[in-house]
């Protein structure tokens, strides 16, 4: 999408020819976008300097709330912490690596507020989902100056590489999850039960749907779009065939794709 000059979002910036002109017909900025925000590991984490105002970027890992939303763990004792609580408006950029020129991989800027998540039942949900992203956060999830912050999206930019770039709205990043309660509130038993006793079909999901290479593959979070996939440092996104938003239906249709992967593994 492209925002009007009165509607401008964040970052945007419209009438700007290469940006505005016609895109490669298997550009799809949504879809890549999304992808690379549930999939992107760590990312440069931009604030404001509260001491003068100049942009200042530092290196964070990255988790997504069940919408989309990013989350970040960061200590009380940092300075883009600090930045934080004097202006709570802030970036994330997340860029996917690879051979030749990094300009031409894929990258998004996502732009909004960040506030200190003080819920405790968001808390628990968010460590769950954060850690299986980052288990090795979990030396120090729980020591007493890290604290998860959860940003408020407002807009974000997708560069796809040469000559494929879009604005984006939040709604473009994010999903609606205020019909998925039980998808949420099942999810943590769903992917440990998934984990510990059907690794062989979480694998399956990796290879034969998301066309990735064997590893220790687990399933790391999940939304009514899809579900997200790790091994290692790897990771891997797989969609729904339709969405789910509970609990039971996130069962049935993992044996629906179990079965897919096997028929495509054997064909």
């Amino acid at each position: 999408m492209t925002a009007s000059p009165q509607t401008a979002l964040p970052g945007a910036m419209p009438g700007n020819v290469p940006e505005n002109a016609p895109q490669p017909a298997d550009f799809r900025p949504v879809e890549w976008a999304r992808d690379l925000l549930r999939t992107t590991r760590a990312g440069a984490l931009g604030t404001l300097d509260r001491n003068t105002g100049h942009p200042v970027s530092t290196l964070t890992t990255v988790a997504t709330d069940s919408d989309g939303s990013p989350v970040i763990l960061i200590s009380n004792l940092s300075s883009h912490t600090a930045n934080l609580k004097a202006d709570p408006r802030g970036s994330v950029l997340l860029a996917r690596t690879g051979k030749g020129d990094p300009l031409a991989h894929p990258r998004l800027t996502v732009l909004g507020t960040f506030a200190k998540v003080e819920d405790e039942a968001l808390r628990a949900r968010l460590r769950g989902r954060f850690l299986a992203r980052h288990p090795k956060s979990q030396l120090y999830v729980d020591f007493p100056d890290f604290s998860f912050w959860r940003m408020s999206v407002a807009a974000g930019h997708l560069n796809g590489g040469f000559a494929r770039a879009a604005d984006l709205a939040a709604a473009d990043l994010l999903l609606d999850v205020g019909d998925a309660g039980d998808l949420m509130a099942a999810e943590a038993s769903a992917i440990a039960h998934m984990n510990e006793d059907h690794a062989d079909a979480v694998s399956l999901y990796a290879t034969a749907l998301a066309g990735e290479e064997p590893g220790p593959w687990r399933l790391s979070g999940t939304d009514p779009e899809g579900f997200d996939l790790t091994a290692g440092d790897r990771t891997a996104r797989v969609l729904f065939p339709e969405r789910v938003t509970s609990g039971d239906l996130l069962h049935k249709t993992l044996v629906r794709m179990v079965r897919e992967a096997r028929a495509r593994q054997a064909g």
